[in-house]
């Protein structure tokens, strides 16, 4: 048998073993301090029936851990998932929270105009108490996300279109409308937690240095195997520890820093102080879905923010939840675009701060075993005390099929002449990469 017979033998059977992987429920549990116990359903979810359920648990409100339990047919839902949610260990109490900056949100959207409007219901019922909000309809073909906003929305959202494709444009684009002394961009297949906003802006009045904030992203939903799949293999959570990453002091515990951007959150739920973020350009146009690069904008920014010196800070008791990709093709599609999407933002970042080379240089070794790991196949896990807990960051309940890995690898291998290409294509529409 040839390796290419070989290999789409082996992929059907990952296929098969990928439609095996059921579903599970997605639910809230809120702890009191004298016991009691609350349960609620995740957004968009059906009450809480017998089975295996993902819960997110929280204390007195505050998000604190992930929990996978299972409900056995005639249990109490609650009584049974309270029980092993009190096993968490409690932690630091939360320290008071400063009053917010002004805030605004930027969400970039094409052509999703059912998503949006859930995505901005969630954003009005915001407890921060000075936001905006900002729509960036990038390169629409239809009126349909202009007219959801004007019909629906009014005053409340502000409608802006960008007819340049790609997502780091339409966010520059909104960067450019904004008023709010920090600006939170956010995906329109998100649901905002009430004080996502708050949670999110407030260590900006606590750290004059800080440059950025990320938050915690959960998955709404997990119906497909495509979303259990992502999220047993760590989804896009970053864990219930808050962190803050100092340029002037590296973590000793990441050798890579600042070139593993990917650690420190995710696109979906980022803020950063609006003046430093214009002060370095903001994201460069060359990246972002939409582009020839496929991904790493918002990594992109990440790393231009510290190296102007300013703190980046990982809160999780801001939380978005998040709508998975639900389909093998679109996981094939995201495992693609990861790949490209981190080497064009290195690219990106060589090319636009070559001071910072002979860091990248130094780590290069280090780097390379660092993207063997990120795309290697990936077991479930045994003997891991992570494993079974999906939501937590790289828990392990499926195996990660071998094409995803190939397609991530043959992604990174692409993603510096994407970029490339990329910026070229900007020049034909008056741009410039950053």
């Amino acid at each position: 048998m040839s390796r290419t017979a070989r290999a789409r033998q082996e992929t059907r059977q990952e296929i098969e073993r990928f439609l095996s992987i059921d579903p599970v429920q997605v639910a809230e549990l809120d702890l009191g301090e004298e016991g009691e116990a609350a349960l609620r359903t995740g957004p968009g979810s059906a009450p809480v029936t017998s089975g295996p359920v993902f819960v997110l648990v929280r204390r007195e409100g505050l998000p604190v851990g992930t929990v996978l339990g299972h409900v056995p047919e005639g249990a109490d839902a609650t009584e049974v998932l309270a029980g092993i949610a009190r096993e968490l260990p409690r932690g630091a109490p939360p320290e008071p929270l400063p009053e917010p900056p002004s805030a605004s949100v930027v969400v970039a959207t094409r052509e999703r105009a059912d998503q949006l409007a859930r995505a901005l219901d969630s954003l009005l019922a915001q407890d921060h108490p000075d936001f905006e909000i900002v729509v960036v309809d990038n390169a629409p073909v239809t009126q349909e996300t202009r007219e959801l906003v004007e019909r629906k929305y009014g005053e409340r959202v502000r409608y802006v279109c960008e007819p340049v494709p790609g997502l780091a444009i339409a966010h520059n684009r909104g960067l450019t409308a904004v008023q709010g002394e920090v600006v939170a961009f956010t995906d329109d297949d998100v649901v905002a937690d009430p004080r996502w906003l708050t949670e999110l802006t407030a260590p900006f009045a606590a750290d004059p240095r800080l440059g950025c904030a990320t938050g915690l992203i959960l998955p709404a939903r997990l119906r497909t195997p495509a979303q259990v799949l992502l999220e047993s293999h760590g989804g896009f959570a970053k864990g219930f520890t808050p962190r803050t990453y100092d340029p002037e002091h590296p973590p000793a515990d990441e050798p890579l820093f600042p070139f593993t951007a990917g650690r420190f959150g995710s696109g979906a739920n980022m803020a950063f102080r609006t003046a430093a973020l214009r002060a370095v350009g903001g994201f460069d146009p060359a990246t972002g879905a939409g582009t020839r690069a496929r991904g790493g904008d918002d990594l992109y920014g990440f790393v231009r923010v510290l190296a102007q010196g300013h703190r980046l800070r990982y809160t999780p008791r801001a939380l978005v939840w998040h709508h998975h990709r639900e389909t093998w093709r679109d996981l094939e599609t995201q495992a693609y675009g990861y790949g490209a999407g981190l080497t064009a933002y290195l690219t990106a970042i060589l090319v636009n701060r070559p001071a910072l080379f002979p860091a990248f240089l130094a780590r290069l070794p280090r780097g390379l075993a660092h993207a063997r790991a990120l795309t290697a196949v990936r077991d479930t896990g045994e003997g891991n005390a992570a494993a079974g807990v999906p939501g937590e960051h790289d828990a392990r309940t499926h195996p990660w099929p071998r094409r995803l890995s190939r397609l991530q690898r043959r992604g990174m291998l692409y993603g510096p002449v994407g970029y490339l290409r990329a910026r070229r294509a900007l020049r034909t529409v008056g741009l410039e990469a950053r």
